[in-house]
Order: structure tokens, then sequence, then C-alpha cells
């Protein structure tokens, strides 16, 4: 498994990320503890996960229970030291802390909490799940108005307030750097600023959804990563599992994502099958896995990505490993571009 490092922190993580936001509700905690250590066998170390989870769906609950889940791995197993760690806290959502967002006054209590659903005492990279002022992801692009948001210099004097502590909290050694998700360019750059004036942490990661089916990162966002160096933590990378193929034809297999979300949070639209199965033809022609061919062209933009592969099952997560290693030709390459040239956006 080759390795990489998130951002300028020297953070070095294998080029996969094992996702876990099944943990809980789809994958029991025995399957759970036991997809960590095969993806540690495999060469994978980097475990990510969030205060919300799991998901499908997602209920006021079980918030926290995948954390739990790997708290008590690390308290069984005493390997907290052969993986790096990240988790999120969540943003504006009436599931915890009666819908209060982020802010100065929520983090510390926030990641206190995690790091005891976690059974750790540090995170290497805590995340902000997605910003108090809205997102234009999940589908809200095509309907954005930044209008709806609060004024510039409020989003800025919260972001500054906030990274005042996020500075406190990593010289007590309680996070050791700091990533954004489903955040746009602008927004970065605020939280870059903010890091400069309080000698906070760097962003070092930006957590947005990135596929074959789903580039809205590929142009300003791109841009910033190459220049700031903040890596892509692209999460959804089989499109929430349309890439697999196992939705062709109309089929929905038992205790899959689509079987609990038939709409699956918006991406089943009228062309998605369709431009999916290109996809699939493009794979079968050049004798490679669909999954494979989708995680590694993450891998090999000309920009710093890491995909995170969800794995409801162990066979989902062996076909995963089994594709650690692949290298997509540059003929390959070109005719994913293609493909998406005619045939961009499907949802």
């Amino acid at each position: 498994m080759k390795r990489t490092t998130l951002g300028r922190t020297g953070i070095e993580v294998s080029e996969f990320c094992l996702g876990t936001m099944t943990w809980g509700n789809q994958t029991p905690e025995a399957d759970a503890h036991t997809q960590i250590e095969a993806s540690l066998d495999a060469g994978i170390d980097f475990v990510d996960t969030a205060e919300m989870y799991p998901v499908n769906p997602v209920r006021a609950e079980t918030v926290g229970n995948t954390e739990r889940i790997i708290g008590n791995w690390i308290e069984k197993t005493g390997r907290r030291s052969e993986i790096v760690l990240a988790t999120k806290h969540s943003g504006d959502t009436q599931l915890v802390r009666n819908g209060k967002g982020i802010g100065p006054d929520t983090v510390r209590d926030t990641l206190d909490g995690s790091l005891k659903r976690l059974k750790t005492d540090y995170v290497d990279l805590y995340q902000f799940h997605w910003p108090n002022r809205g997102s234009f992801m999940f589908r809200q692009n095509w309907d954005f108005d930044p209008r709806k948001q609060p004024s510039a210099s409020q989003i800025v004097d919260e972001i500054e307030g906030t990274m005042e502590v996020l500075a406190d909290l990593v010289k007590e050694g309680k996070m050791r750097s700091f990533g954004l998700s489903n955040d746009s360019a602008w927004g970065t750059m605020h939280w870059l600023a903010a890091a400069e004036k309080f000698g906070g942490p760097r962003v070092a990661t930006m957590q947005n959804e990135y596929s074959l089916l789903c580039r809205l990162y590929d142009t300003d966002m791109a841009e910033l990563s190459h220049h700031e160096d903040v890596t892509l933590l692209a999460f959804s990378p089989l499109a929430a599992g349309f890439l697999t193929g196992k939705y062709q034809g109309g089929a929905v297999p038992e205790g899959s994502r689509m079987s609990l979300n038939p709409q699956m949070g918006g991406r089943m639209s009228a062309r998605v099958l369709d431009v999916t199965q290109v996809y699939l033809d493009i794979a079968e022609k050049h004798g490679v896995h669909p999954v494979h061919m989708a995680n590694a062209w993450c891998v090999q933009r000309p920009f710093k990505t890491i995909p995170i592969f969800g794995a409801t099952t162990m066979e989902q997560l062996q076909i995963i490993i089994d594709g650690k290693d692949v290298v997509l030709s540059d003929e390959l390459l070109a005719e994913l571009s293609k493909a998406h040239k005619a045939n961009p956006m499907p949802y």
C-alpha cells in the first residue's frame, strides 16, 4: 500500500482510507472490528469516522455509536498507535446540541465527547462536518443561493473565534491536525487566513464527495488543493455504490443503501444508471474491476486525493483491498475524461 501525507502536517497515511459510516446500523460491531484488522493487514491504517455516525438512517439515538465501536476496538486491542484516526464535529443539525452549529463554545466539549467515545487521548485529524453558513454539497448546487448566508463579517468572526480554540486544542495534544468537509474555496481560504492570524492549525484536508459521477471538486477546489496543499478526502468514491454496478437493471440488493434510501440522497436521477453503464463498459473493455477503477482514478488525480471507501461486508472490503495497488493506464484515463465530458453531472 502506497503512502502519502495530509496537507503540510507531515502526518503519513495510507493512500486509501477506511470509512465507517455504516458501523452500528448496517455493519455489526464484530464485523467492524474485523474490517479494521483486515485493513491494517493490507497496509491501510487511515480510519475516518464522525460524531453523527452511523447513517442509513441517521437517528438521534444512534449518534456517536460508530465512535463507540472504534473505541471498543482500541480498548480491546491496545492498537491505537497503529491507526491514523479522523473524526468530525457535526454542523447545524437538530440531532445534537439542540441544533447549535459549530463555534468557539462547542468545539472543546464536542471533541472531548468524541475522545471519550473513541477511548483515546487524541485524534490525528479533527474535521468540521459542514459549514454553519450552508453548503452547495449534497445536490444543493442546483439551486445554491449564497444570499441566504450570514454576512461575510459574521462568518469570518465565527471562524476566527473557533480557530483560537482549535489552536489551544492542538497545544493541549487533543488533536494533531484540522480539516473541513463539504466546504468551498471561499470558506477554506478564510480558515487558512485565520490559522495564519492566530497560529492555529492550517486546513490540511477537505472531505467532499468526489467520484467519476460527482466532480464538483475539479475546478476552483482543485486549484486551491494544489497551491495550498489541502488533501482531498474523497467520500463516496464509488458514487454510493452505483459504480460497483450492483444497481444496474433496476436491481436493489437486500441490505444495500438503496434498499434503505430509495432516492440515494438525491443521486437516483433519470440518467444515473445510463451514465454508470458508460463507466462499467470502460472498465470491462480494459479488463479492470469497476471498483478498482473508481478508487484508482481518485488516487491518480492531479491534486492529492485519498478515497474514503465504505464496505458494509467483509466481501466488499476484500474487493477494495484487492485493488489497492491498481494503476490506470494513460489510455484508460483518457477514456474516462472523454466519458465525463459527454456525460457531465448525472445527479
